[in-house]
């Protein structure tokens, strides 16, 4: 089965994720590549040979679009290079994406080196595949059926 991923990079960080693209762009060749609206046309504009679907940009809701792919078990790993030291307006969303990949056991990715460490992983795709139907539902099931 094709993988669907996410990647998103924030504006300062979004050379260095072409740039990464670039060395391991076999690697993606058979994945469809999801990201948020600034970085899927740059990515576009580099990589025309590989299949991206830009979304909306992150702060209109791009990061928003990426979790309900997570949520819906659509999303199988992301890369988000997140720039630590620039104030995002919509970081409650970047927040709220994180919090997603890691509720439904979706690798993720948020820097350079942990990025290489999954893309390189020879058990990478096997390993999405085998969380694939991960349902945090029932791993906190004490939470799904409290009462209230």
């Amino acid at each position: 089965m094709v993988l669907s991923v996410g990647v998103v990079a924030h504006d300062r960080r979004k050379r260095e994720m072409a740039d990464w693209l670039e060395k391991h762009k076999g690697a993606f060749a058979n994945m469809r590549i999801f990201a948020t609206g600034t970085t899927g046309r740059v990515l576009q504009e580099r990589f025309g040979e590989l299949d991206i679907h830009p979304l909306k940009s992150g702060p209109f809701g791009g990061d928003q679009q990426l979790g309900s792919m997570i949520a819906h078990g659509e999303l199988q790993a992301m890369f988000f290079f997140t720039d630590p030291m620039t104030p995002h307006p919509h970081d409650v969303d970047v927040r709220a994406l994180i919090r997603l990949a890691n509720l439904y056991e979706v690798p993720i990715a948020c820097n350079q080196s942990t990025a290489d460490l999954l893309i390189s992983n020879p058990k990478f795709e096997e390993i999405c595949e085998q969380y694939r139907d991960h349902s945090p539902e029932q791993v906190f099931a004490d939470y799904s059926n409290r009462q209230v």
